[in-house]
């Protein structure tokens, strides 16, 4: 079972009600619960690629984070990036890279 999710709450739930509700509980508490379908490891994986090649870095840089509590190895990452270079683009790989390095950088 995935963790509840908060964030929206925690950084919208005043600004934001609606929205941070629907962060927390459809996105993350219905969408990504259905692990029958796609383990939370796999939901990780598609959206990192979907942040990177979109180049949205700050969302990128929070789900790597959970791609790595998720179980997604260094490995994995560094070829998601790769992979994608060729059709995301060179600068949005070297960029991926640098906060996977941060993420990722001590694991073997």
């Amino acid at each position: 079972m995935a963790k509840k999710q908060t964030a929206g709450r925690d950084q919208l739930g005043d600004f934001a009600p609606q929205f941070a509700a629907l962060n927390d509980d459809v996105l993350f508490g219905e969408v990504w619960a259905k692990e029958d379908e796609l383990s939370a490891r796999d939901r990780s994986l598609i959206t990192c690629a979907a942040l990177m090649a979109q180049g949205l870095f700050p969302q990128l840089e929070a789900h790597m984070r959970i791609a790595k509590q998720n179980g997604v190895t260094r490995k994995e990452m560094v070829a998601l990036i790769t992979h994608l270079s060729f059709y995301a683009g060179w600068p949005k790989a070297w960029s991926t890279f640098g906060l996977a390095k941060d993420i990722f950088g001590e694991d073997q």
